[in-house]
């Protein structure tokens, strides 16, 4: 089977086909059915003057995509994200934060698909989203962030920050993927160069680079899978 592909919302709601509405679509197919934008365009629930859902919605995901834990001046500094809205996004994210510590550790990591699952949701960016898995002694997710947004290669994809997370939490393994919007799972010479120069990193510091994916809606391309890594 291949994952349905959640496009780019270009469109006020109200002029959506009723059955691919966010509400709509959480009803029939699940949350899980839901891309980010749409999850966030539920939480942000209305535009504001000029500004469509879907506008607002897309500032919030770019700004939680570069910081995972932002502050309420910094929600409030979206254009059409008042104080209100910007206090329930909050309220969201650290009920989210409170579950996750209450039951333990995330996923474990045993195999490319466990990557893949964790990072899939990234697959609908029309940008270049290096993604990173912290993980435990027992490759449990300790938590996932994004590195950088843009072309992979050596200059953008810099160790400090692909490491500067798991060092703080003295992890001893990471994983790592990025998306390509082209469609294509094919590796560029910049993705490999930049996956050998990460492993060098990670072997200077003691900290493992598992497994690097190159991920779309359809699938995935790993590195160790393909003897590169």
């Amino acid at each position: 089977m291949t994952y349905e592909q959640n496009r780019p919302i270009w469109m006020r709601i109200s002029e959506m086909e009723e059955r691919d509405r966010p509400r709509e679509k959480l009803d029939h197919k699940g949350p899980e059915s839901l891309s980010d934008l749409e999850l966030i365009m539920l939480l942000v629930s209305s535009g504001s003057g000029d500004r469509r859902v879907a506008d607002v919605s897309h500032d919030l995901m770019e700004l939680l995509d570069r910081n995972e834990e932002p502050t309420l001046a910094q929600l409030c500094s979206i254009r059409g994200l008042g104080k209100a809205k910007s206090s329930l996004v909050l309220a969201a994210l650290e009920l989210g934060r409170r579950r996750v510590r209450k039951y333990g550790f995330g996923t474990t990591i045993s195999c490319p698909g466990d990557i893949y699952r964790e990072v899939r949701h990234f697959s609908t960016r029309t940008q270049e989203q290096f993604v990173v898995l912290v993980l435990n002694g027992a490759h449990e997710v300790l938590n996932t962030f994004v590195a950088t947004v843009g072309l992979v290669n050596k200059t953008l994809v810099h160790p400090r920050e692909v490491f500067s997370d798991a060092i703080a939490r003295r992890a001893t393994a990471i994983a790592i993927a990025h998306n390509h919007p082209s469609g294509s799972l094919d590796p560029s010479d910049d993705d490999v160069n930049v996956t050998k120069r990460l492993k060098a990193s990670g072997d200077i510091l003691g900290i493992k680079v598992l497994d690097h994916l190159i991920f779309t809606d359809k699938g995935y391309f790993s590195f160790l899978e393909h003897g590169i890594l």
